[in-house]
């Protein structure tokens, strides 16, 4: 049995895993142009590469389809519920690093913390009559951290294009995004509150807990993990 390995198929995320593979003495690489999704593996034997997109690797993790596979810690814990029953992480990788924050509009001066805005929430549905509006793609993740930290009064409204811009266009009042250098924030007059951090997110390797193995299939991870591990 080979092993399937799953990696980012485009971009710096792509790049990047394969220069930390490569490091370790296994080559990856696209076969054939940009347009197609098949790969290779060298220097081990009996692995298959896998090209996903970051966001489609959670979900083949789960079910079962790879066996290994490379994506930003934040897509995990955003797709899959009871995340670590479902996979186990095994390594990051030390790049793809970004920060999931709560940010407001950079006027309101007198919100700075969730308690704030905790007070503002209610506010704002007792002046116009319905809740105080989050954009955001990561509902598991927001939903989660606010009620861990007491914020009830709100909606998540989904974002699937640039959430920064939805205060701006007055579709939402507030929004949970990632941000590396929150440049794009400030750019649109937003800022992070001071306990807003949700989640530090970075590029980091998974195993399924639900792809079969065989003998030879637990031979192959068992070499490959030794590898990846010999730093």
């Amino acid at each position: 049995m080979s092993i399937k390995l799953g990696v980012p198929s485009k971009g710096r995320l792509m790049e990047k895993t394969f220069d930390w593979f490569g490091a370790r003495g296994i080559t990856l690489g696209r076969a054939g142009s940009e347009r197609e999704y098949s790969g290779y593996v060298q220097g081990i034997d009996n692995v298959d590469l896998v090209l996903l997109s970051a966001g489609e690797i959670p979900r083949e993790l789960a079910a079962g389809r790879i066996h290994l596979g490379v994506t930003g810690s934040d897509l995990v814990r955003e797709k899959l519920g009871q995340w670590h029953t479902r996979v186990e992480e095994l390594a990051e990788l030390g790049f793809g690093h970004a920060d999931l924050v709560l940010a407001v509009p950079a006027a309101w001066v007198d919100v700075s913390v969730l308690d704030d805005l905790d007070a503002v929430a209610a506010a704002f549905r007792t002046r116009h009559g319905f809740r105080l509006r989050i954009a955001t793609k990561y509902h598991r993740l927001v939903r989660e951290f606010l009620r861990e930290n007491g914020v009830a009064d709100y909606q998540l409204v989904d974002s699937q294009g640039a959430t920064e811009g939805t205060v701006k266009n007055e579709t939402a009042e507030a929004i949970a995004d990632i941000t590396s250098s929150g440049d794009t924030l400030r750019a649109n007059h937003l800022k992070t509150l001071e306990d807003g951090l949700i989640l530090q997110s970075q590029a980091t390797l998974f195993r399924s807990r639900a792809a079969a193995l065989d003998e030879g299939g637990r031979a192959t991870l068992g070499a490959l993990l030794r590898r990846l591990s010999a730093d």
